[in-house]
């Protein structure tokens, strides 16, 4: 049985979703904010890590593992999610070895969800599997319950919207028994949502006020995703003023708690509302301010990202000067102690100092071997450290080129839509519809333009040199430029729903054009066309 998506609501409401992608104004210098946090994250970080090195002293199994989770929270609020899952994976070796059940299990939560972060569902749902089978085995409900509604979430992003509901459900039951209000709050959200996605908007709005009675009573940031997906499902059943009471709630609560995301979220709401209320001046009001504190958040999550990775450089950077003096002060000992041995020998056995002299010189090119490998092995590593961090900072700059170039070549077709959109708000005579139909050719046009693709294409073969050439190797048959296309997005780990999104097509059109290039491709049929992507 196919599953119903959702659509916009009209055409009107697709012009919106257009503008809200276009309109994008770049930050001139950086905030002052960006500095106060950055030698804030600073000092947390070498916090952590002098705790982390103390507890590796004093051989504390326990402190140790704590401390790695400890760091691993740190990096995955920075969203430098490979530190995290490091600092995850070295606590639970530790503990596995150790047998410390609990964290274990709370580790392999950690890894899983930055797994589902990442797209990466077929990695998180196997350490969030594992983790409900230890969790029942030790009875540790609350940490099975919060595995069981990371795990639904996993399944819902996959579309697999029952196995969503069955482990959403499992969830709620634990979070029932263990009288877990906030928890009991957070998987009603999810069902809500999972509902949402079927366009079951009766259910989805039931499941929604339940999540919300359970929040009333308490201060906490969770009301906030509650009362916009209320306003979502009212805007989405024609109840417009409803829509605009519930978002307007969610935007002031976001406001209080200064949360960003939240607050962006309340604005594009508000802004479709307008919209299909022919509100078009509100209407953009709305959508000017999302995109300020969108390219906001944009700006400040890559400089806090780049300046962790500089903290780790510097950081790694000072162990391996440390680590040097130290094996160059060891060597200065040595050779302390040879040179004293030597004049005693001298002295006391001066009848065989011929064979001494032979042994020194042998005993000083071994040492001089030795320090020659050291200092060798330390440039070594020095060098490889050094072109890491180049790497991820060319990426993450090419990252920020690629979206100062999107933003120059599109701000002219935001003007002009801005334009257009404010006189037909003030000329009652004229025909709207006829008008925005026209805007709509406007933006298709400007859509079906190749000049975004190809720049795409040389940013991705940037990152993967490789990859069309192994897969023209591989290919049975010549590949369209559209199969390379679908090619890339899947390498890219993107969900059928992402794609057909992106390439503007239906669903159902994704899948026969993933079977087609299935087809051109040399994989028997128990392969996944995603594993034979992501391996060449």
């Amino acid at each position: 049985m196919q599953l119903p998506l959702k659509i916009f609501d009209d055409e009107v409401t697709l012009l919106v979703f257009f503008c809200f992608f276009l309109s994008v104004n770049l930050l001139a210098q950086e905030p002052e904010s960006l500095k106060a946090n950055s030698q804030f994250q600073d000092s947390l970080f070498n916090k952590f890590k002098d705790e982390l090195d103390l507890a590796k002293k004093n051989k504390s199994e326990t402190e140790i593992t704590k401390k790695h989770l400890q760091l691993g929270d740190f990096f995955k609020d920075a969203e430098v999610y490979t530190e995290a899952i490091d600092q995850y994976t070295s606590g639970l070796k530790i503990a596995e070895q150790h047998r410390q059940d609990s964290i274990q299990i709370i580790l392999k939560n950690r890894i899983g969800h930055i797994y589902l972060s990442l797209k990466n569902y077929d990695k998180a749902e196997l350490f969030l599997v594992e983790s409900i089978e230890s969790a029942q085995k030790h009875q540790f409900l609350k940490a099975e319950a919060i595995a069981e509604e990371i795990l639904g979430t996993c399944f819902e992003k996959e579309s697999n919207y029952l196995k969503a509901l069955e482990h959403q459900e499992r969830s709620l039951a634990l979070f029932t028994k263990l009288q877990d209000e906030e928890g009991i709050a957070v998987v009603n959200d999810n069902i809500g949502s999972i509902y949402e996605d079927l366009n079951q908007l009766e259910k989805a709005h039931e499941y929604f006020l339940k999540s919300h009675e359970y929040l009333k009573s308490v201060n906490s940031e969770l009301q906030i995703n509650v009362l916009n997906n209320i306003g979502d499902v009212y805007r989405k059943t024609k109840r417009y003023q409803e829509a605009l009471d519930y978002t307007n709630e969610a935007l002031k609560l976001a406001e209080a708690f200064e949360n960003k995301h939240q607050i962006e979220s309340a604005h594009k709401d508000l802004a479709k509302t307008y919209v299909l209320l022919q509100d078009f001046e509100t209407a953009y009001q709305h959508l000017f301010e999302y995109n300020q504190l969108q390219e906001e958040e944009f700006y400040t999550q890559n400089f806090r990202q780049l300046n962790v990775l500089q903290t780790i450089y510097e950081t790694e950077q000072k162990e391996a000067q440390i680590e040097l003096l130290t094996e160059q002060n060891s060597i200065n000992e040595a050779n302390q102690d040879l040179m004293l041995f030597g004049g005693g020998a001298i002295l006391f056995v001066s009848g065989i100092s011929f064979l001494f002299m032979n042994r020194k010189r042998k005993e000083k090119t071994k040492l001089q071997a030795y320090e020659q490998r050291v200092l060798q092995a330390e440039l070594e590593k020095k060098a490889i450290e050094e072109k890491k961090l180049q790497d991820e900072i060319q990426l993450k700059t090419a990252s920020l080129s690629k979206y100062s170039l999107n933003i120059a070549q599109k701000n002219k077709l935001l003007s002009d839509l801005s334009s257009t959109l404010k006189k037909m708000s003030s000329r009652s005579k004229m025909d709207t519809q006829s008008k925005i139909k026209e805007l709509a050719k406007e933006l298709d046009f400007a859509l079906q333009q190749e000049d975004e693709w190809d720049e795409f294409m040389h940013f991705f073969e940037d990152v993967h040199p490789q990859f069309f050439k192994d897969l023209a190797k591989s290919a049975t048959s010549k590949l369209s430029s559209a199969e390379l296309r679908l090619a890339m997005l899947l390498r890219l780990n993107l969900s059928s729903k992402e794609i057909a999104s992106i390439l503007r097509v239906t669903p159902d059109s994704v899948r026969v054009a993933r079977y087609r290039l299935r087809k051109k491709l040399p994989i028997n049929s128990k392969q996944e066309l995603v594993h034979f992507l992501m391996n060449l």
